[in-house]
């Protein structure tokens, strides 16, 4: 994205799923962008403490969470800072695992399942969303729970997730590309921050690593899948 607007200062540009579009430096403010970028964005990084608790409610037993991201991608830092907050409440120790290629996922993954009453937090990068299918079978592998940001992980058959609606995301990119092709200006386009939050949850893959989902989260969730 940086490299696209140092590119171009003229072609608009519309985002979406980006978590923090100021402090990244695509626009100068969420009311008024000022640049030839706006978008779609995640909430604030506090709401990734949200996977944590999930995951403890659902996988009481657990003690160690390891946090999948890519070093390099400047959002993750926020967002394993909030979760790392959350930990001392819930007693739970918190291990960044760095990917940053399809080999390290493995080798990482694998390593850190060595240790008993472990389960992990996907942080949502390219990497990880292209390979989502090998992390959640090696999740499954490992008999690791594992929360997930987006629920097309969870129809895939992982354990649960928490986040937006992607392609709800994607559709309001559309909304505001057709605007800006009829006139309007990206810089008085205000950028929209995700404001519903979907908890999906997987019943067979709850089953199959030997967990009991409590009923307050059942009732919790947008979607269960049996």
């Amino acid at each position: 994205m940086v490299p696209l607007q140092q590119a171009t200062h003229t072609v608009p540009i519309v985002f979406v799923q980006v978590t923090d579009a100021v402090g990244a430096g695509f626009v100068e403010s969420l009311s008024r962008p000022g640049g030839n970028a706006t978008g779609f964005s995640l909430s604030e990084y506090g709401f990734s403490a949200k996977w944590l608790e999930l995951l403890k409610e659902i996988a009481p037993r657990m003690t160690r969470a390891g946090v999948l991201r890519d070093p390099s991608n400047p959002s993750g830092i926020g967002l394993l800072a909030a979760i790392q907050g959350a930990a001392p409440a819930l007693d739970v120790e918190v291990s960044p695992l760095g990917v940053r290629d399809v080999g390290e996922i493995e080798r990482v993954i694998t390593a850190f399942a060595q240790r008993p009453n472990g389960a992990l937090i996907l942080v949502p990068t390219a990497l990880t969303v292209i390979n989502r299918q090998l992390i959640i079978n090696l999740a499954a592998r490992h008999r690791l729970p594992a929360i997930y940001p987006y629920r097309y992980f969870v129809e895939a058959g992982g354990l649960m997730s928490y986040g937006t609606n992607a392609v709800d995301a994607f559709r309001q990119v559309g909304v505001y590309a057709g605007r800006i092709l009829k006139g309007a200006k990206p810089s008085d386009l205000p950028v929209v921050q995700a404001s519903k939050f979907e908890l999906a949850i997987n019943l067979a893959t709850a089953m199959m690593l030997g967990l009991e989902v409590p009923p307050t989260l059942l009732a919790r969730a947008d979607e269960v899948i049996e």
